[in-house]
């Protein structure tokens, strides 16, 4: 019996190691629900995988897409590590994309962390159906220890008290958000150690999280391997929300620059002792920490009581919490920044003149300047505007949800009396309208210039529509509410009138109509009907504008939509072309004409969805459909001033 339970052990021993092995080897991690190998979900896989080392590169190193429709919809991310190569960064991507066809043949989720031939750069691609997105995902995990051991001789107790600070540092480091850079969350720290040479650790995680969930993540990836595989002279941990990697030597080429740190201090010996004298010391210092922590916790919790108390004799009606002169309220559950009208009075001199950034419909915007030194967008709504209490909330519910580069930031609001404010992100080169259609601006935004604005846009109502964890139709698409930013990337702003839906909602209708004539699907305009082709045909607009340098009104009698439709019929889509960018590729432009023709049909089911738009543009293989006749409605070209009644817009919706 002895030897049985002796064996039984002995190949439960060896089958555990043959499991850990086999995690350790696996460079790819594969999970989530199968997919038939002739499924639509692997042909819309590869066809996005085709587009990623090029995209990745074209937006800063990060890069996120979607392609086709659920149930074999493909949502993938791509990263690479900050500082990166170009060359370096699209071969790692490419090998990257190879291993999870290769060895996820049959899963929907799927990552690998990955490395260009040469060692110069790490890299990331991520698959999952349904989207991840902004979401902390830990599981599976990769392990990658080194086969060698720290020798037995060294002080372990000393390296480990040293390498726990290491972590602290670069955790601290990688958390300490970038937001200047897309890839926003990455830390690279060599330290010298007492009794070891030096040691060089590198964290990254992906930027859709947050700063917490970027904690949680890497904690978790030291964890894991101070659990298993402590002891080891090296090793790495892949999660498919970050990274983490430490040795005695540097990888990845990601120490070029990076300052040496100083090891901790080390601790001071302890004296020895006799067995009686130090179990007696070991006693006397536990009751004493005893009362120490019995004391502190007394006091945290009278420091609790005392702070709900002051809280709570300074909250107003709005159930709102202040924190010097801002407050945090819970609407719709959302907690957001309120800010004191003082305070915004002073950022912005009394709403002086000299700060007045524009005049809209529904009131002024002025720049100001917070006591923290950062400049704001301020949005004073204006009293019987037509921009009511719901629109009024309803942006400001909505924008503290979203978190997307090409959508304007929502800081706070401050609502006060008769003043309901909004404050955003100061983005300084104002809006698309002030360029495109100035005669002498124009001239600045040359193609490779404007088509980065078009596919920002196309990104920010992909965003909307299907990545975020809500679903989205803006309803107010135009130039003026694109805004762009000193280095001419656009956010998509004004979200007064949109329309959130449910997560199985595609269409709805009301009975009266948001938004600006000359923009608004036909559908919409003509019978209250709402859906992502709604925006999708505002899109389809806005790119004819951007390429001929006109507004939609400019044609007489007919919109741009009609004029162009006309030209593509006669076969001269390029008199449409602004005459600026005649030197420019002229199949590319012609490219995106049909493109916006296909936005613009007046049959609303055979307009493409966003993702579709945004794979045409970074294909120059793919058969893009021949687009059919727009709407010929000569009553929606009027002036982009003339915005529908806003007020009681949001009745009751019917879902269909």
């Amino acid at each position: 019996m002895g030897k049985c339970c002796a064996l039984m052990i002995l190949l439960l021993s060896f089958l555990l190691l043959v499991l850990q092995n086999l995690q350790v080897v696996s460079a790819v991690g594969c999970a989530g629900s199968f997919f038939n190998a002739n499924s639509t979900f692997l042909q819309n896989r590869d066809d996005i995988f085709s587009t990623l080392a090029d995209k990745v590169i074209a937006n800063g190193g990060f890069y996120n897409a979607s392609l086709g429709n659920s149930p074999n919809r493909v949502y993938a991310l791509v990263l690479c590590q900050r500082g990166y190569d170009q060359q370096a960064c699209s071969n790692c991507v490419q090998s990257a994309t190879r291993g999870i066809q290769t060895n996820c043949l049959n899963r929907m989720d799927s990552f690998t962390w990955d490395k260009d031939v040469e060692d110069n750069v790490s890299c990331l691609v991520r698959t999952s159906h349904p989207s991840t997105f902004g979401k902390l995902e830990l599981r599976p995990a990769i392990i990658y220890p080194s086969p060698l051991g720290i020798e037995a001789s060294n002080n372990m107790t000393i390296f480990e008290q040293e390498w726990d600070g290491m972590v602290n540092g670069t955790v601290e480091a990688a958390t300490d958000a970038e937001t200047s850079s897309v890839i926003k969350y990455f830390g690279a720290v060599k330290a010298e150690f007492t009794e070891f040479p030096n040691v060089y650790m590198l964290m990254q995680c992906t930027p859709d999280i947050t700063s917490q969930d970027c904690n949680t993540c890497l904690r978790e990836c030291v964890t894991l391997f101070k659990n298993q595989f402590w002891g080891r002279q090296g090793g790495e941990v892949n999660r498919p929300s970050c990274f983490f990697r430490w040795d005695f030597y540097t990888f990845h080429g990601a120490f070029v620059n990076v300052t040496r740190v100083p090891a901790p201090p080390r601790p001071p010996a302890q004296e020895k002792e006799s067995s009686a004298t130090d179990k007696k010391g070991r006693s006397t210092r536990s009751w004493v920490i005893i009362a120490i922590f019995v004391v502190l916790t007394l006091i945290n919790i009278l420091v609790f009581i005392g702070l709900i108390k002051f809280f709570a004799g300074r909250r107003r009606s709005n159930n709102g919490y202040n924190i010097g002169s801002a407050e945090y309220s819970e609407a719709d559950g959302q907690f957001m920044l309120r800010f004191n009208l003082n305070m915004i009075m002073t950022a912005t001199d009394d709403f002086s003149s000299e700060n007045r950034l524009g005049q809209g419909g529904f009131g002024t915007v002025h720049k100001g300047i917070l006591p923290n030194g950062q400049e704001i967008a301020v949005k004073r709504l204006t009293k019987g505007s037509g921009q009511g209490d719901t629109e009024f909330k309803n942006e400001v519910s909505l924008l503290t949800r979203l978190q997307h580069r090409n959508l304007v930031k929502l800081l706070g609001f401050c609502s006060e009396g008769d003043e309901e404010i909004l404050i955003y992100e100061l983005v300084h080169n104002s809006s698309l309208d002030h360029f495109i259609f100035d005669g002498e601006r124009r001239s600045l935004l040359t193609w490779d210039v404007r088509f980065r604005i078009i596919e920002g846009i196309a990104r920010g109502l992909l965003y909307l529509h299907e990545d975020s964890q809500l679903k989205i139709i803006h309803r107010d698409l135009k130039a003026s509410n694109i805004l762009l930013d000193t280095e001419m990337n656009p956010k998509v702003a004004d979200f007064g009138t949109a329309r959130l839906f449910d997560a199985d909602e595609t269409r709805a209708e009301t009975r009266r109509i948001a938004g600006t004539r000359g923009y608004m699907a036909p559908e919409y305009l003509n019978h209250g009907q709402i859906s992502a082709k709604s925006d999708v045909y505002s899109f389809g607009v806005m790119l004819l504008e951007m390429i001929s340098g006109e507004r939609n009104n400019s044609f007489e009698g007919e919109g741009l939509a009609a004029f162009a439709w006309k030209r593509w019929v006669e076969g001269k889509p390029e008199i449409i072309i602004d005459p600026l960018l005649m030197d420019e590729p002229r199949n590319e432009i012609i490219k995106l004409i049909q493109i916006g023709l296909l936005c613009v049909q007046e049959n609303a089911a055979k307009r493409p969805t966003m993702s579709s738009v945004i794979l045409w543009f970074g294909s120059e293989t793919m058969i893009i459909p021949l687009p059919k006749a727009p709407a010929m409605t000569g009553s929606q070209c009027q002036s982009e001033d003339g915005t529908m009644s806003m007020s009681n817009v949001f009745t009751e919706l019917i879902s269909r």
